[in-house]
């Protein structure tokens, strides 16, 4: 259906070449870089450039807050989304430290909001507990103004993009999404969100496997899955996540929304999880099970659940650090030292 270029091995090794050439203990940076190989690879070049870079979030209202599976209400998501137009969010305030642009999309947001890009697709999805949450046209849809959103951005050479979203309600719809694909129990997937007690922990759970047992959402079709129980910011980042295999710009995966997103993305374009850059690992209990499934490890583990993108910039001003040694350290052979050896 999408058709996703394929990871460049040859810039990935002359990346791995080039460190391994740094007067330095081999893999000294460990994971950073790893993270600098991969986008070497998804760029298609060694000479790894991410100085232009975006937080794309995407904005949607969940009609399942009706079922009290939230701390707060559902006014919360226009009123945020407003302030990312106004620049007074915290990935907004992070951003401008790192050098990174913000760029909201409203693909579903119960109001109509000034200063946003305005793909809404309707006023927030419908309560999944009693119907589908969108129709499956609704959902591609979504998954179709994510990528346009990457073509854009492409046009504008923009190197890198996080990933980001503002919903409430959105845990509950990607953690019924993640517990339909990696076909896991609901409790097993299922965390606080932002700050629920045991007893609206519990009625989350039970909300969601009631409406997995009234659709019957397809495993294998993740527009389906998308289609019943999903929101337009998870179809929407989909979408971003095939982008990024399309344009050959390496998507950032941020927290447990971002993940279900980037797990949807996989099934329905398979070999786009190579173009991803995993940040952090979310304190929702469903991270570590999705990054595994997409065969990925997280660079930060510090138990941050914020959302908006703010786990993705953060890895940005450490791949600059990790950069400044990849491009500016003396190689072993310029400072007549003998190159380390791997050994078994």
């Amino acid at each position: 259906m999408y058709r996703i270029n394929k990871f460049d091995d040859d810039a990935a090794k002359m990346a791995k070449e080039r460190w391994n050439s740094i007067a330095k203990p081999l893999y000294g940076l460990g994971k950073f870089e790893k993270t600098i190989i991969d986008i070497a690879g998804i760029s298609g070049t060694s000479e790894v450039d991410i100085s232009k870079r975006a937080v794309l979030v995407m904005c949607a209202d969940n009609g399942i807050v009706e079922e009290g599976v939230t701390q707060t209400g559902a006014e919360v998501t226009a009123v945020v989304t407003e302030n990312f137009a106004k620049g007074k969010t915290s990935v907004c305030a992070m951003a401008r430290t790192v050098g990174a642009e913000v760029f909201p999309v409203d693909v579903g947001v119960d109001a109509d909001i000034d200063g946003v890009k305005n793909c809404k697709i309707a006023y927030g999805t419908r309560n999944f507990l009693k119907e589908s949450a969108m129709s499956y046209a609704e959902a591609e849809k979504a998954v179709n103004i994510g990528i346009e959103c990457v073509k854009e951005l492409a046009k504008k050479r923009y190197k890198i993009i996080v990933t980001g979203e503002m919903g409430i309600g959105n845990t509950t719809t990607s953690a019924a999404v993640t517990a339909v694909i990696l076909k896991r129990g609901v409790a097993e997937v299922t965390g606080r969100g932002a700050g629920l007690s045991s007893e609206g922990l519990h009625r989350k759970i039970e909300v969601i496997k009631a409406a997995i047992e009234k659709h019957k959402p397809n495993p294998n079709d993740a527009i389906d899955v998308l289609s019943k129980v999903g929101g337009f910011d998870i179809a929407a980042l989909a979408g971003v996540f095939i982008g990024g295999a399309i344009y050959r710009i390496p998507i950032v995966i941020d927290g447990v929304i971002s993940s279900a997103a980037a797990l949807c993305a996989e099934k329905i374009a398979p070999g786009c999880k190579d173009f991803m850059i995993a940040s952090h690992s979310s304190k929702e209990s469903a991270e570590e099970l999705i990054l595994s499934a997409l065969g990925k490890s997280a660079v930060i583990y510090a138990d941050m659940c914020l959302g908006e993108g703010t786990g993705g910039v953060m890895l940005l001003p450490l791949l600059d650090a990790a950069l400044s040694v990849y491009r500016d350290m003396e190689t072993f052979e310029a400072v007549e030292i003998e190159e380390y050896e791997e050994l078994v």
